[in-house]
């Protein structure tokens, strides 16, 4: 028990902390085991104060704990943009009022339902990818509201509404539609398009700032998936790609021209290269090659280049050699060459 005699007074006092919050005051008894009972009492009562001081402070309808979220931690991911239109699918399918305590695991089934209904720009249902990023946008919400102290008495089980995912494809852009995509690409949109392709970057990691970018020290340093540094070097390609692009906007490296803003320049947005790049591969009769595929493209040449997969991790900022192993099929020649010179080198000799 928190409580003792103070020097000063006949009274015991009592003196402890709730959640960070400290309470102490007289009991007004002068017999101990009178104190421990004032004591016990005053201890819950604290208990109810913090709990609605908590609640007042927290609301618990969606859009509060988005705002909350969004607020603390959303606004500064590198794919912020991304994180904004997950939690308004999220919005748009509970509605701003929903309390997130009262999400279980058959809303968030019917959410994934919902979201599988969904289609691209293209008419193609969305991946299994794209349907698991609106569920795992929920569950940080959950783990953030429970590191704000939020119980939840039925929090879903996350894993059993993960679509499978199928392995990630690895498809490589050949000589042909190089060409046809160069020769259809708008000059304003040039610059960009050649940089994803020289640097193996993914879409929200191409679209620099000029902050990002340290003409000294020869790279590119700009927050990528996860949050993580990723760091790419200043080839001189894309120096050659970078370097005309000074003065065209003090800020953002990429931009497009806006033909009825009297030609002026405008910063490339990631839903604005999604568009710009469905119109491209259109025109350039180019049919199943994502804008990802840009970034395999680079993996798969700098592996056959190289023989080095290790190297390959490095370039793609690949945090796991597994991730990696994909592109380990364009090495198939070279280790079948690999196994002949074993097999010729150990066979036996014929006696002369």
């Amino acid at each position: 028990m928190s409580v003792r005699r103070d020097a000063r007074s006949p009274f015991w006092t009592y003196n402890f902390q709730i959640r960070g919050n400290r309470f102490y005051g007289s009991t007004k008894c002068t017999n101990r085991r009178e104190a421990e009972a004032v004591e016990r009492a005053e201890r819950e009562k604290a208990k109810r104060y913090v709990e609605q001081a908590h609640a007042a402070k927290t609301s618990l309808r969606l859009d509060d704990v988005a705002g909350r979220y969004w607020q603390e931690v959303g606004q500064h991911h590198a794919g912020a943009d991304n994180t904004e239109r997950l939690v308004g699918y999220l919005i748009s399918f509970f509605g701003k009022d929903k309390p997130l305590t009262e999400i279980i695991g058959d809303d968030v089934a019917k959410l994934v339902a919902w979201r599988r209904g969904h289609r691209t720009r293209g008419g193609a249902l969305i991946s299994p990818f794209t349907v698991n990023d609106t569920t795992e946008q929920l569950r940080k919400l959950f783990t953030r509201a429970k590191q704000w102290g939020v119980r939840f008495d039925h929090e879903p089980r996350w894993r059993e509404h993960w679509l499978k995912e199928p392995q990630e494809r690895v498809r490589e852009l050949s000589d042909d539609e190089a060409e046809r995509l160069e020769n259809a690409t708008r000059d304003d949109l040039a610059p960009f398009f050649a940089f994803a392709r020289a640097s193996g970057l993914r879409l929200k990691e191409c679209l620099l700032r000029w902050g990002e970018v340290d003409w000294g020290a020869r790279q590119i340093k700009k927050l990528g998936k996860g949050g993580k540094l990723v760091t790419t070097p200043i080839t001189p390609t894309i120096r050659e790609i970078l370097w005309p692009l000074r003065g065209h906007h003090h800020e953002h490296v990429f931009t497009y021209i806006e033909v009825r803003d009297h030609g002026q320049r405008h910063p490339l947005t990631y839903d604005g290269v999604q568009t710009a790049w469905w119109r491209l591969r259109k025109r350039a009769g180019v049919v199943g090659f994502r804008f990802h595929d840009f970034r395999h493209d680079f993996g798969t040449k700098l592996l056959r280049e190289t023989g080095n997969i290790k190297l390959v991790q490095r370039a793609l900022n690949h945090a796991d050699l597994k991730s990696t192993t994909r592109y380990a099929h364009v090495l198939d020649s070279e280790v079948a060459d690999a196994m002949e010179r074993v097999a010729l080198r150990n066979r036996p000799r014929k006696a002369s």
